[in-house]
């Protein structure tokens, strides 16, 4: 497909990237027919199993045709008997040839996951996979593939037993590939089922690495060496293999490539023709070309009512829309298939980044990683050390330093002149016809090196990530080293003759590989020759539409000479310098122009412009004035008048200037006009809001400055203007009753001569419980209700309400007692004669049970204490202030064989709650000792996150199955769903009871987010949605108003206040937290990577303390166990809020709500909200 050659298919076209409209997903019935039915075969049920399949018709891959293929549970087809997984999952690249559908460390041996395979040469098979190609290059010729290979993984999922990072369920991926043959070419089409994708990456040697998608062509056998293959990769991170299912050039939710291969031809001598220079072997006949859709192609749909799936068809852009992706010092053209970007005259680069011709460069960056000497065993660590460089381009002269290298590594760094040696070939002195690296690819590109060491075999890689140019036109470098190197004696020197080595160009990857010597002389006198072997891959990004990327030269070499290395131990340095040039590989007549062999004397910031013979000229660089043999800076911000916009200033630099806008200002869209900036403003705090006045509207921030108006419960309107509505209805009160309108509300008041709350009104008053009790006591004597009480009879005493009082006593016997609401004695209070106990308002729980011992339960001491949960247990470890106190951890709940998720605290009758899904169930415990008590047995699937109203006595929880938050009674009793809709994960829930709010954190992958609502689940909103990620923990502090949460997809732990949207982060960094709390200053979370509880001061924004328990697994949810009940009182802690059934807090009141079963338990729900 697309252009060819006659001797060259061209490579395989890489995923698109934006989308105008989303694809419709493609479900398992879309993708090819699979399974015994289709009569396919299963391969073997285990981790790493393999099949090889002989082939009915060849599949062509790379210059290679394949007559069998080999099927791999990892998620590939490979071309030769794969080599175990140990040689190849994670980064290493595989010696063998590979087409990666989604590999990964995969195994089928739960008896779920499936692989079935097959031949087909069916007619509707070959249509259906036609159909798939033709959609996904509709403007080549049509294809009629004759041959087939049908693979599916169904439902696969990695070794590890099932994790609760994403959802308590094991996650599973199902996916699918044809290879589809025709007489000339191969091509693979990759499906990936809707919600197919469930998890992007697999563990490997303790480590989560993300999943390929690709195809890599091996190793490459040469004459007397071997190299590794070219490999072109679909995915890169997690990211990437998220978007799989979403982007697409197949019409489905899929990827169709042209597998990279070559036709059959003889051999001739051109084909066979290798060139040697330096060590290293040039095999020219594998020159592979790109068919590449860019960045630049936008996806849009075709209706096509006759199959179920999306077609798609190119779009290109244009400069009209892709200029400002352009350099500064560039100008946009279009083409047939997109447009490039083009250094204006003067400049060079890849039109993204683009620097003055001539013009010195500077290169600034940090070295990170650790080298180990020779045997040593400890590492030497590299933390943000220095690297600068300098480079003369007029004449490649190239200058680096690396700064803070101890002694005992310094000497053994001098013969790694290639830390240096890719800045030298990036600016290198250009031959005629030859670019170097910086006119190929600009400043934006990705450099990997290998070294190996002879004999002792020591290796080390430098990655090197290359930022473009900076605000101070400084090229940016990030430096990573690790590895082995061996020992270069103290006072040693190291020598570096001039080498040449051959750098081979494709599209988006530059590679090249080479043998040097260099000598080591010890002081003594003595040297020695030594070797490294040295390979390295360039990725950058290419454009592809420009004729001259066309015209690009498969191979340059580049010319090293002037080799310096030093090493100061005195300032710690490492100094490298050389000259470069990059010329023809075949070398050619020498050029004699000064320009070309650097010896022109023009001056460091001008360029040598040769003429005849070796005639030349000097001219100063763009931002430069002078006679080219002495060149000064131009100062533009003097010269050029309004250079700047008037809200800016203006830094000379040189050889170009930079605007700078004033304080309070930003860039516009143009880059160039400065505008004001919009600061986020709270206009509810500020006061500055359109809202009605507090007493009959509410004024709610959202974020940014945006804010929402709603009138209060009693009023109507838009929230700016809000009118009292007329509460008083026909029915609205008892027919003896009469209605008085309130603000925002009503009340009933019985006539006079008659008794009741308004709604019920009677003739004479209804007698309470507790006056009822008393007075068929009293009644039964011959004194009458009023007269004497009887002796030897206990009379319940009652409030002038009518309730029972919280201590009743005996009349006759002087014993007292506490009661409940009901009057019912609770156990263990009675005293003796001449004694009262000290009751609670029976109003509120009953005091803790006195507990009576089990081995496995260990009563909480006195103080505040931290309670976190481990599978099937329930620890706690006291704080003594903000401390935690590890050596008196203890374990006080020990529940085997069950997975303890979420944990909650009642402080008042010191209970424990936690929910558990091994069943599913919530339940609680006294923690002074006692048995579980089940609180929800049934209609729960996923119980995750769990919190507790001490003060309204309820309980609220979340599942993650059914996606709905739910309250009920302490006892488990008035269960209601508050919230059942918009929501998908949700995890963490948080109560403030003193302020009748409701936090929790939602971690859907696509729309992350954390809400609030009141308790009874009205204002619901969005505090946070932008920058996260996988917000699992989260937790309130009441004294601070502080609500943080911590993300495990993001690594940060940040916080805010709710009423003013104030988000700041807290720390960065962390690993993978899970539950999180807060106790004063400090918040407190569990981490899954460090299986551990980790705390984190708010006032200063750092980790402060860990604490690892003595059991080494994942740690689930954490609580605060406080001492005492913290101060605050809501509208229901005073009998129930006067509702017969639940009562639900809100800042300014209550709502009394039906359990969801109101008809059972005769519940009449009224809109009575206070």
């Amino acid at each position: 497909m697309g252009a060819q050659d006659p001797g060259w298919l061209l490579l395989c076209a890489t995923l698109l990237v934006t989308l105008v409209v989303p694809a419709r997903c493609v479900t398992r019935g879309d993708l090819v027919p699979f399974g015994p039915a289709s009569g396919d075969q299963r391969l073997q049920s285990g981790s790493d199993q393999t099949h090889q399949l002989a082939l009915d018709k060849p599949v062509l891959f790379y210059d290679g045709t394949f007559d069998s293929i080999y099927i791999n549970t990892n998620g590939f087809v490979a071309t030769a008997q794969p080599t175990a997984e140990s040689t190849y999952l994670g980064s290493a690249l595989p010696k063998f040839g590979m087409i990666a559908a989604l590999q990964g460390d995969l195994d089928t041996s739960d008896g779920v996951g499936k692989v079935f395979f097959r031949q087909d040469s069916s007619p509707a098979i070959l249509q259906q996979t036609a159909d798939y190609i033709n959609r996904a290059f509709p403007e080549d010729e049509k294809v009629e593939p004759t041959h087939v290979v049908v693979v599916t993984w169904v439902d696969v999922a990695t070794p590890e037993p099932p994790s609760r990072g994403d959802g308590v369920d094991k996650k599973r991926n199902t996916f699918q590939l044809v290879i589809a043959s025709l007489e000339a070419a191969s091509y693979a089409i990759m499906l990936y089922e809707r919600d197919g994708v469930q998890f992007y990456s697999t563990p490997v040697g303790g480590h989560s690495v993300a999943m390929q998608a690709g195809f890599n062509k091996g190793l490459v056998q040469h004459f007397f060496h071997s190299s590794q293959g070219p490999e072109y990769r679909i995915t890169s991170d997690e990211a990437t293999v998220k978007a799989l299912a979403e982007n697409t050039n197949a019409g489905v939710q899929g990827e169709v490539t042209t597998l990279p291969a070559k036709r059959p031809q003889e051999p001739t001598p051109e084909t066979e023709r290798a060139h040697y220079d330096g060590g290293q072997q040039i095999d020219h006949s594998l020159n592979f070309q790109t068919n590449y859709h860019s960045e630049s192609h936008r996806v849009v749909v075709v209706d096509d009512g006759e199959i179920n799936v999306d077609v798609f068809q190119y779009n290109a852009e244009t400069c009209a829309v892709g200029r400002s992706n352009c350099g500064p010092f560039a100008e946009c053209r279009d083409y047939t298939g997109g447009y490039c970007c083009h250094c204006t005259p003067g400049f060079y680069g890849n039109g993204k980044q683009c620097v003055a011709e001539g013009k010195h460069q500077r290169i600034n960056g940090k070295v990170h990683g650790k080298v180990y000497v020779g045997n040593s065993p400890s590492p030497v660590e590299f933390t943000n050390n220095d690297l600068h460089s300098y480079v003369v381009v007029n004449d490649g002269r190239s200058y680096v330093a690396i700064s803070d290298i101890p002694d005992s590594l310094g000497p053994s760094l001098q013969p790694l002149s290639a830390l240096g040696g890719v800045i030298g070939w990036a600016f290198a002195l250009e031959q005629p016809g030859f670019k170097n690296g910086f006119s190929i690819v600009g400043g934006e590109f990705t450099r990997k090196a290998e070294v190996t060491f002879q004999p002792g075999n020591e290796k080390l890689t430098i990655m090197q990530e290359f930022k473009g140019i900076d605000e101070h036109d400084h090229l940016v470098v990030s430096t990573t080293l690790d590895g082995r190197v061996p020992e270069v004696p103290h006072g040693a020197t190291v020598q570096l003759d001039k080498y040449s080595e051959i750098y081979q160009y494709s599209n988006n990857l530059i590679t090249s590989s080479s043998t040097r010597d260099y000598v080591v002389s010890v002081p003594e006198g003595t040297t020695q020759t030594r070797t490294y072997q040295w390979r390295q891959t360039i990725s950058f990004q290419s454009c592809q539409h420009a004729e001259t990327s066309r015209d690009m030269k498969p191979t340059q070499m580049l010319n090293v000479d002037q080799v310096f290395v030093m090493y100061d131990p005195v300032n710690q340095l490492i100094r490298y310098a050389m000259s470069n040039k990059v010329a023809d590989v075949n070398g050619g007549e020498p050029e004699e122009n000064p320009c070309f062999t650097g010896r022109h004397g023009c001056d460091t910031n001008a360029v040598c412009r040769p003429a005849q013979g070796v005639q030349f000229t000097c001219e100063c660089a763009v931002g430069f004035d002078g006679d080219g043999r002495t060149c000064y800076d131009v100062d533009e911000c003097r010269t050029i008048a309004n250079i700047c916009d008037q809200n800016a200033i203006c830094n000379n630099q040189p050889g170009t200037f930079r605007c700078e806008c004033h304080e309070g200002y930003q860039f516009a869209s143009d880059g160039h006009a400065c505008v004001e900036v919009s600061r986020p403003v709270n206009h509810c705090d500020e006061g500055s809001h359109v809202c009605d006045i507090p007493e009959r509207a509410q004024c709610s921030y959202t974020g940014g400055s945006a804010y929402i108006c709603s009138c209060l419960p009693g009023f109507i309107g838009d929230g700016k203007v809000c009118q009292a509505v007329a509460e008083c209805q026909p029915g609205s009160c008892h027919p003896d009753a009469v209605c008085y309108n309130t603000q925002g509300s009503f009340t009933c008041q019985c006539r006079p001569g008659y008794y009741g709350d308004g709604f019920q009104c009677t003739a004479e008053r209804t007698k309470t419980q507790c006056e009822a009790h008393r007075d068929s006591l009293l009644g039964s004597t011959e004194f009458g209700p009023r007269g004497p009480r009887p002796v030897g009879h206990f009379v319940p005493a009652c409030t002038d309400s009518g309730a029972y009082t919280p201590v009743q006593c005996h009349g006759s016997t002087g014993h007292c007692w506490c009661v409940d609401h009901r009057g019912q004695e609770l156990p263990g209070t009675r005293s003796g004669p001449g004694h009262r106990p000290s009751c609670i308002d029976h109003d509120g729980p009953q005091p803790p049970v006195s507990p009576f011992p089990r081995p496995d339960v260990h009563p909480l001491p006195s103080g505040t204490h931290l309670l976190f949960s481990q599978n099937g247990r329930i620890e706690h470890i006291p704080l003594e202030g903000y401390d935690m106190k590890p050596d008196q951890a203890k374990t006080v709940l020990h529940l085997p064989g069950k997975l303890i998720v979420g944990v909650a605290y009642d402080c008042v009758e010191k209970m424990v709650y936690w929910t558990e899904i091994s069943p599913s169930s919530i339940n609680k415990a006294n923690l002074q000792g006692g048995e579980t008590i089940p609180v929800i047995v049934s209609g729960v699937t996923s119980p995750e996150g769990i919190a507790v109203d001490h003060l309204g006595r309820t309980i609220f929880w979340t599942d993650s199955i059914t996606d709905q938050i739910e309250v009920a009674s302490m006892d488990g009793s008035q269960r209601r769903v508050i919230i059942n809709s918009d929501l998908v994960n949700p995890r963490a829930i948080i109560a403030d009871p003193p302020n009748g709010n409701l936090y929790w954190a939602d971690w859907d992958r696509d729309a992350p987010k954390i809400e609030t609502s009141y308790m009874d689940g009205t204002n619901r909103r969005v505090l946070v949605k932008d920058n996260l990620s996988l917000p699992n923990g989260l937790t309130y502090e009441p004294q601070s108003s502080l609500l943080c949460w911590a993300d495990a997809g993001t690594k940060i732990l940040e916080c805010m206040n709710p009423g003013r949207g104030d988000r700041r982060k807290m720390t960065e960094g962390i690993q993978y937290p899970f539950g999180m709390t807060a106790y004063g200053k400090n918040v407190y979370y569990t981490d899954w990577d460090r299986l551990a509880l980790v705390a984190v001061d708010t006032h200063v924004g750092r980790e402060t303390s860990e604490f690892l328990p003595l059991k080494r697994t994942k740690i689930y949810g954490i609580a605060t166990a406080y001492a005492q009940c913290l101060a605050g009182q809501n509208y229901c802690a005073v009998n129930n809020g006067g509702c017969t059934h639940l009562c639900l807090a809100t800042p300014n009141g209550r709502s009394c709500m039906c359990p969801n079963d109101a008809a059972s338990v005769g519940c009449v729900e009224r809109e009575d909200r206070q």
